[in-house]
C-alpha cells in the first residue's frame, strides 16, 4: 500500500495516477476540495486501478494520527509514502512576513511532514515488524535558491525537509527504509496561482537552462522511480527536477 499526501492536484495527483497504473493500492489525502479528489478517484477507476481518498487537515496532529490509524485497518502493509503536502503564501519580501504566516507555513510544510515521516517509519521499520519500503519527500529547488523577494519562508521550510531527508535516511537505512527527496524547480502547477502569480513559470522560463517549465508528470516519474526497487541502492539522495536551474 502507498500513501500520497496532498494527492488531489498537481504533483500529488500525477503521482497517485502513475502508481495506480503500476497496479498499486494508493491512499491519497485531500483537504478542502472534494471535487478534485473525486476527479482523481474517477481517473483511477478509468485506469482500472484502486485509489482511496481520505480528508485530512494536516494542521491538526489528531487528524494525522487518525490517517495512519485508518491505514492500519487495511490488509496490505504500508511500503511507500510520498510526503507531498505543502502550502505557499503570497509573494512577499521578508520585511512583510508575519509570525502568523510563519506559523501557518511551518505547521504544514515542516511539522506535518515530520509527523508523517515518524508515523510511516513506526509502521515500515523492519525492527518494529514492518516490511520496509521507501519514503519520498517533496522538497523544492527553492531550498537551494532561497526564493528572495518572493517566499523565503517557503524556501526555508523546504530546507528543513532536506535536512530531515538526510537525517532520517541515515537513521532508518538499517531498518529497511530508504528515504529520498525530489526537488522540483519551475513546474507548471496551481501553486504559482496560490502565491499570487499564475504566470510565474512563463516569466522565468529564460532563466532555466532547458528554457521551459517542467510538467507534473516529469516530477512524478522521478518519485515513482525512487519508490521502486529500481532505486534499491539509493537513499539520502535528492533528484533535482529543475531543467538545470
Amino acid at each position: 500500500m502507498y500513501l500520497v499526501t496532498g494527492g488531489s492536484r498537481g504533483i500529488g495527483k500525477s503521482t497517485v495516477l502513475d502508481l495506480v497504473k503500476l497496479g498499486k493500492l494508493v491512499v491519497f489525502t485531500y483537504n478542502h476540495n472534494l471535487e478534485k479528489a473525486k476527479e482523481v478517484l474517477n481517473e483511477a477507476e478509468q485506469l482500472k486501478g484502486t485509489a482511496i481518498a481520505i480528508k485530512v487537515d494536516f494542521s491538526e496532529e489528531d487528524e494525522i494520527m487518525a490517517l495512519f490509524n485508518e491505514l492500519d485497518k487495511y490488509k496490505q502493509p504500508l511500503i511507500g509514502v510520498v510526503n507531498n503536502v505543502g502550502i505557499v503564501k503570497k509573494q512577499s519580501s521578508i520585511l512583510d512576513i508575519s509570525l502568523d504566516r510563519l506559523k501557518d507555513i511551518y505547521n504544514i510544510n515542516v511539522f506535518a511532514n515530520f509527523l508523517c515521516i515518524r508515523e510511516a517509519c513506526r509502521r515500515m521499520s523492519t525492527s518494529l515488524g514492518g516490511a520496509g519500503g521507501s519514503i519520498v519527500n517533496v522538497s523544492s529547488r527553492a531550498s537551494v535558491l532561497g526564493s528572495p523577494n518572493e517566499y523565503v519562508d517557503y524556501a526555508s521550510t523546504k530546507g528543513a525537509i532536506d535536512t530531515m531527508t538526510i537525517g532520517t535516511a541515515k537513521e532508518f537505512a538499517e531498518q529497511g527504509i530508504r528515504i529520498n527527496a525530489v526537488r522540483p524547480g519551475l513546474i507548471k502547477t496551481d501553486m504559482h496561482a496560490d502565491s499570487g502569480e499564475p504566470e510565474r513559470v512563463k516569466r522565468l522560463e529564460q532563466t532555466i537552462p532547458l528554457k521551459r517549465g517542467g510538467s507534473v508528470r516529469e516530477v512524478s516519474e522521478a518519485i515513482c522511480w525512487l519508490l521502486s526497487e529500481k532505486s534499491a541502492y539509493v537513499t539520502g539522495t535528492f533528484i533535482d527536477v529543475s531543467g538545470g536551474r
